[in-house]
């Protein structure tokens, strides 16, 4: 990311946080190494995920707004200066691995070689080269945005997913995962030099909506057409769940808005609420109006009944 953050995103420096997270969902589902592969969306791609990575996290974007890091997460200064010299005589790094452990230093040398956390950088890269024993040090973490489908979400499954910087992870998606929840990949993030171990890699969800199932938590919610005569005479109908349809019984005289509940029938043990809304007949004609004429002269009644404001 180079520049604005704001700017990767398309979005106004005083963008609300989800403000930021539509603008970004919009980039992935357009630009997203899966879905396009020119080097333009590539671009794109990595500008802006390097730049959610950032303003996302309150702290930071409060840090970058006030010039206290740049926009890759940087120091705006050196912050080094009283040890800067440690280890001269050989090699001009000196006690790298004493470094990593001092929190006031280890960001600068991660700066020096390369390495950052939330998926920028590649790891010491050369260190060995400057003559002494290479250190042991624990590959960085790495954090990226994965979009799931609502039903494998909810159902649990399995993905692959393309990275930024090229390759692919595959990743178990859990029963129940929910938007904006993190998924933690112990060892899938940067190498770790010597014999220290591989970083971790955080997936952040982002759930996409359902065209037909609403959750609520654990429960799903759904909208069920039903026929005029179903509604009237009640019956047996078929309604969709997220594990496949089941037969539904319809009430007598059933209306708009009415609920039915489908016990167990949500994510882990919650259930599904049916909301029931009549669908007219796409034309109506004589027979159905002359019945209901007929039926209106003897049964009339005004559903609207106390309403009235004065």
């Amino acid at each position: 990311m180079a520049g604005d953050p704001y700017a990767a995103l398309g979005v106004s420096r005083d963008a609300s946080a989800d403000d930021i997270k539509k603008a970004y969902r919009r980039i992935v589902k357009t630009d997203h190494p899966d879905l396009n592969q020119e080097p333009a969306a590539v671009a794109r791609f990595k500008a802006a995920s390097a730049a959610y990575d950032l303003l996302k996290d309150p702290e930071q974007r409060r840090r970058f707004d006030a010039g206290e890091i740049d926009a890759q997460g940087q120091e705006q200064g050196p912050r080094w200066r009283t040890r800067q010299h440690a280890g001269a005589g050989g090699n001009p790094f000196g006690d790298a691995a004493g470094h990593a452990g001092d929190p006031d230093l280890s960001d600068v040398f991660a700066d020096l070689f390369g390495q950052r956390t939330g998926g920028r950088g590649g790891g010491f890269g050369g260190f060995g080269g400057f003559g002494g024993a290479r250190a042991d040090q624990r590959g960085q973490d790495m954090r990226y945005q994965l979009e799931v489908d609502f039903l494998t979400a909810v159902r649990g499954g399995r993905t692959r997913i393309t990275l930024p910087e090229g390759g692919t992870l595959d990743v178990a998606i859990p029963k129940g995962v929910r938007d904006g929840q993190t998924i933690r990949l112990r060892g899938k993030g940067g190498p770790g030099l010597g014999r220290a171990p591989a970083g971790d890699a955080y997936l952040d969800v982002s759930v996409a909506d359902h065209p037909l199932f609403r959750r609520e938590g654990d429960d799903i919610h759904v909208v069920l057409p039903i026929a005029l005569y179903e509604a009237v005479l009640g019956g047996k109908v078929q309604a969709p769940t997220i594990d496949g349809p089941v037969n539904l019984t319809i009430p007598r005289g059933a209306t708009s808005g009415q609920r039915l509940r489908l016990r167990g029938r949500g994510v882990n043990g919650g259930d599904q609420h049916v909301e029931l809304r009549i669908a007219m007949p796409s034309k109506v004609d004589a027979k159905l109006a002359g019945f209901f004429e007929e039926w209106r002269q003897e049964n009339g009644y005004d559903p609207r009944r106390g309403m009235a404001t004065g």
